[in-house]
């Protein structure tokens, strides 16, 4: 599904425009950065999974 430092999409965007994420840090709280503007969000594994949309990319790929 998802992992540490994949690039995901929210089903919402930031209010900066953007809508890619990348995975900073995993456990019960899962932290993410907003690749435009690096604003960092920490939610609640439960929440993050409800807002989940879909990985862009993932980790291990290098475009």
């Amino acid at each position: 599904m998802y992992e540490l430092h994949d690039i995901v999409e929210m089903k919402k965007p930031h209010p900066c425009g953007a809508n890619r994420w990348e995975i900073i840090r995993m456990g019960m709280d899962i932290k993410i950065r907003c690749t435009q503007c690096n604003r960092l969000i920490m939610l609640p594994r439960r929440e993050f999974e409800r807002r989940f949309k879909k990985v862009l990319q993932k980790a291990n790929q290098t475009n």
